[in-house]
């Protein structure tokens, strides 16, 4: 690898964790190439700079860009092909999560939702069908509340990831006066 050590050990780093994400070692260290380097790079200058082959940055690289996780430009009079990563963390995140829900999520809610149009024909498929039901719910709200965090803006996103602690307190004052409020009214009765 041809990087400085701290590139290197960033570049190393989402290799490891890209296995661990259902992506394969070199496509982690792609990304983790593109997204620190200063400049657009070209496949053959991230070969180099990786020590991998130049098929595995072929095929890495549209393994990226069906994750939309790197733009492809050109310089006027130069026909190669240049990758970058997007800038904006936020829009990374945004980018990463549509994309899992599209692969992950949307698949399993629409095989929960088959499965509870279904008619349960013994005491167990009724258990199981209540499990998934369960499931679908949690589901269903976690995908409603993301497509409104995913309308946010990134300053208001970075508000909201600051709050912190200071929104559980929030939520659990809100409960206890939730809580409070009836006791409240029979004492004035």
């Amino acid at each position: 690898m041809d990087l400085p050590p701290l590139s290197q050990s960033f570049v190393l780093h989402f290799g490891e964790m890209g296995s661990r994400w259902g992506i394969n070692r070199t496509v982690g260290q792609i990304y983790a190439l593109l997204f620190i380097s200063a400049q657009p790079l070209t496949a053959d200058e991230i070969t180099d700079k990786l020590g991998v082959s130049r098929s595995n940055v072929s095929m890495g690289l549209k393994e990226l860009s069906s994750w939309r996780l790197v733009r492809l430009s050109h310089r006027p009079g130069d026909r190669r092909d240049f990758y970058t990563a997007p800038d904006d963390v936020w829009a990374i995140f945004k980018t990463l999560a549509e994309e899992r829900q599209r692969r992950e999520v949307d698949p399993t809610l629409s095989m929960l939702r088959d499965a509870l149009l279904e008619t349960p024909e013994s005491p167990e498929e009724r258990h199981a069908q209540a499990r998934m039901r369960e499931m679908h719910d949690l589901i269903e709200q976690l995908t409603e509340w993301f497509a409104e965090v995913r309308k946010l803006s990134p300053s208001t996103l970075e508000k909201l990831m600051s709050l912190g602690a200071k929104a559980t307190a929030l939520l659990q004052f809100t409960e206890k006066m939730r809580g409070a409020a009836p006791a409240n009214e029979e004492k004035a009765s």
